[in-house]
């Protein structure tokens, strides 16, 4: 099979733009993307033949704009390809899927959650383990409990104790006290406003709704990846957050995975971990038709502090090993 013609890039599209918030003129892109559909004879994506999905983690401006709380750096760049990606393979793309972090200020990666002794909050990137719970370095806030829906102290302090003793057990990152960042109805929260215009550019033109998730809203536990939670019960063994059957299902339907954002060392190696999970209880060939777009997503690297970038390298081996496809934007799935 000859490898399939790219398309040009709208001129609309500013890579110079892509670090900035703005308002996508959405009736204007609206006609241009008809038109574009015309000029080019792009069919509807329910007529095509073989279904790539293209799954977007939290491509937010939380994580992918200088200044903003979580800044992943390389994340400019990234989605400068990422937009360039979706533009010139739009007829290819059958779906566009976007997670969205979602949070709150009382979770319990925030500061508020917890307090040491003297009542003060633990600062950004504080670890947290089972010992500076036990000895009490560290204690949940107790003026969250009607917030939180729970009771009484010393049920909080249980669970405390329970979560971070699940995510050592399961061998999870630690829990790490985050700068409130992916707040629920702030600017941090919305998709990069160039990624947003190309996710619907592409829902015009190819007639295909792009599908929101949102992810990591429950008080009680981290959500890394979109599928499932870090910790996903209470120490009375109820439920806090359910799989996510109904996405690893429609993932799993197509054709093609290509999977891209933001951090590669976070919440995108904990996604492909847990759909790779998926894959290996079901049919470990299914692993083939997924493709890792690596230079559209980079780990998180605090200088100085902490730097994941061999951890996601090492991951990303395991997800090779297993049959997954490390691709980049020039290295389309169509044209391998």
């Amino acid at each position: 099979m000859a490898p399939i013609t790219e398309l040009p890039i709208p001129e609309f599209f500013d890579a110079t733009k892509v670090a900035q918030v703005w308002r996508v003129p959405y009736q204007e892109r609206a006609a241009q993307a008809r038109q574009w559909a015309q000029r080019y004879q792009i069919p509807p994506a329910a007529e095509d033949q073989q279904r790539t999905i293209l799954l977007l983690i939290d491509v937010q401006n939380t994580f992918c704009l200088p200044d903003f709380e979580l800044f992943v750096h390389g994340a400019v760049a990234d989605n400068q390809r990422l937009c360039r990606f979706i533009y010139t393979h739009l007829t290819h793309i059958s779906e566009i899927i976007v997670t969205l972090d979602t949070h709150t200020a009382s979770q319990i990666f925030h500061p508020l959650f917890w307090r040491d002794a003297t009542g003060e909050p633990p600062p950004p990137l504080t670890t947290i383990t089972v010992e500076d719970v036990e000895r009490g370095r560290w204690q949940p806030n107790p003026h969250l409990l009607t917030s939180l829906g729970m009771t009484d102290q010393e049920s909080l302090q249980a669970y405390a104790r329970h979560y971070v003793a699940q995510l050592a057990a399961k061998g999870k990152f630690p829990l790490t006290i985050w700068p409130y960042h992916s707040m629920l109805g702030g600017i941090g929260h919305a998709l990069v406003s160039a990624v947003e215009e190309a996710c619907f550019f592409h829902t015009v033109a190819r007639q295909q709704q792009t599908r929101i998730e949102l992810k990591g809203s429950h008080p009680l536990t981290e959500n890394y990846s979109v599928l499932r939670p870090e910790v996903s019960h209470d120490p009375q063994g109820r439920p806090l957050v359910a799989v996510n059957r109904a996405l690893i299902e429609h993932l799993l339907a197509g054709d093609r995975l290509i999977i891209a954002g933001q951090a590669k060392s976070h919440c995108v190696a904990w996604t492909v971990a847990d759909l790779l999970g998926e894959i290996q209880q079901r049919d470990p060939q299914l692993a083939q038709r997924v493709y890792l777009l690596e230079d559209c997503m980079s780990p998180v690297v605090v200088p100085g502090v902490v730097d994941f970038s061999e951890t996601a390298n090492a991951t990303f081996a395991e997800f090779a090993a297993a049959g997954m496809h490390r691709i980049t934007t020039s290295s389309a799935p169509w044209n391998l």
